[in-house]
């Protein structure tokens, strides 16, 4: 093991360097004995390590546009699949009377669709349409106000 290869270089010698490296490095991360409040995360990690740093990008919401179309989209499949989740009213899914009125009409498409050409060709068009009609209409996030019932 403390074999010299060449110019008097021992493979032990290089693996201590390693290791002496990756403790300094790992010491410099700001975790380890030094924090003040000893306060852990899951698996043992700092607080810190959980958190984005100072100049880490802060994640954005989804525009009124994708919220809409991703409700709309994930209700319909729902209803598509027969869920007993998709019996809840408008309100209980969270959706405007714009939102509800187009996703009452892409559900009539979708299982139209689905008649025609299959489950999958109506999650197709289900998609296709939330994304067309939400921008549209800007994200239907208009009131609740004079619902209608299903038709």
């Amino acid at each position: 093991m403390g074999a010299t290869t060449r110019a008097g270089f021992r493979p032990a010698t290089a693996c201590g360097c390693a290791l002496v490296l990756a403790v300094t490095l790992t010491g410099c991360g700001g975790s380890g004995s030094g924090d003040s409040d000893n306060s852990r995360g899951p698996a043992g990690s700092s607080p810190s390590a959980s958190r984005p740093g100072p100049n880490s990008p802060t994640p954005q919401a989804p525009s009124p546009v994708r919220m809409c179309s991703d409700l709309i989209s994930y209700w319909a499949e729902q209803d598509l699949a027969g869920s007993r989740w998709a019996g809840l009213d408008w309100e209980q899914k969270g959706l405007s009377n714009q939102q509800y009125e187009i996703y009452d009409d892409i559900v009539h498409a979708a299982r139209a669709e689905r008649r025609r050409h299959g489950t999958p060709a109506a999650k197709a068009l289900i998609k296709r349409l939330a994304e067309r009609r939400c921008a549209a209409a800007n994200g239907a996030t208009h009131s609740s106000e004079n619902w209608r019932p299903p038709t």
